[in-house]
């Protein structure tokens, strides 16, 4: 059995379960330790092992930080790479520069996990999504397409809308805002769909009102 086989049975039988718990969002959701504390087992089963480093990148004005996962085959010497980049932010508040680089490492090195083991963090019980009936009604008649093609440009204007009043507040909860990309495995607020643009903003806009 090569390194291929033995991760496609590492991505078949890994659950990794969101033990973790967001109080702004109230949602559950999994972080890397989630994901390392899973995967364990099944390395050991398949006689795999894998490391896990990262490094400071400088693109443009900006630090990301690099987080590489490399998955070995103790018998063969066969290795997989992954690798994926996080920017970090300026400032965070409560945290100092090395609490912040650490932070960052972890969310790199979550995205790199999730490619490596398939792990979908968009599948989640409230992500709706509509595509399905839109599509059944697709060769039906002029009419609903055009009925359609309307809902649909109603739904980018209103996305823009919900990311606009993301960024409103993108400073004041930069730290809610980013674990809620992370739980769904985005790396930038203009990665959100409809749907998690439109939840994200209203769970900004309950916590404005509680702060209040």
């Amino acid at each position: 059995m090569n390194i291929h086989e033995k991760l496609s049975n590492v991505q078949t039988e890994l659950k990794a379960p969101k033990n973790q718990f967001n109080g702004f969002g109230k949602y559950k959701y999994r972080n890397c330790e989630d994901i390392l504390e899973a995967v364990k087992p099944l390395l050991a089963k398949n006689k795999l092992t894998m490391l896990i480093s990262d490094e400071i990148e400088h693109i443009g004005e900006r630090f990301y930080v690099k987080a590489t996962v490399t998955l070995f085959d103790i018998e063969t010497g066969e290795t997989i790479i992954t690798s994926k980049l996080a920017r970090e932010e300026d400032t965070k508040k409560g945290m100092d520069a090395s609490q912040l680089t650490g932070s960052t490492s972890s969310y790199a090195t979550k995205y790199a996990l999730n490619g490596l083991f398939l792990i979908d963090d968009t599948k989640d019980a409230d992500a709706t999504n509509n595509h399905g009936n839109d599509q059944k009604n697709e060769n039906k008649s002029d009419n609903k397409n055009d009925k359609q093609q309307q809902k649909k440009e109603t739904k980018k204007i209103t996305i823009d809308t919900y990311l606009e009043a993301i960024r409103k507040y993108e400073k004041e909860y930069q730290t809610e805002i980013k674990d809620y990309l992370v739980d769904k495995a985005l790396l930038e607020i203009e990665d959100l769909n409809f749907e998690q643009a439109k939840e994200l903003a209203i769970q900004i806009k309950d916590k404005v009102k509680g702060g209040k």
